[in-house]
């Protein structure tokens, strides 16, 4: 039985790849969006435990995706870690503004990023008693 739900919304097949990859190795199920529409398209179907967003995305960037998400009633408790690049002075501040949850730039510190799921998914829930 997977360990939770997650939704990857990133563009670059590079990034795509690892993030598969590690997810796999730490038996994590998910669903994958390539851009910021598609991602809350994703999300309102899935409804995942924890949403990987990139922050630069076409049709619709990660902040802007970010804030639909966050207002919407049945997603706003759905944590969002920013998984980007932009590891400039003020970019952590602006994707916590949008409504990131997390921030973690590239390349992934990859046992920080395990223990940060590890952290945030919902406790798992025990199998029914028979009696």
């Amino acid at each position: 039985m997977p360990k939770g739900r997650l939704l990857i919304v990133e563009d670059n097949l590079d990034n795509l790849t690892l993030l598969q990859d590690v997810l796999r190795a730490l038996d994590y199920e998910f669903r994958i969006a390539k851009d910021g529409e598609a991602g809350l398209s994703v999300a309102r179907d899935y409804v995942p435990d924890v949403i990987l967003m990139d922050m630069s995305l076409p049709k619709m960037d990660g902040w802007t995706a970010t804030r639909h998400l966050k207002a919407d009633p049945a997603l706003k408790h759905v944590p969002v870690i920013a998984i980007t690049a932009h590891a400039m002075r003020g970019d952590r501040e602006r994707a916590l503004e949008a409504g990131c949850d997390f921030y973690m730039t590239k390349p992934l510190n990859l046992r920080e990023f395990a223990q940060k799921l590890k952290d945030l998914m919902p406790p798992p829930v025990p199998p029914p008693v028979t009696s």
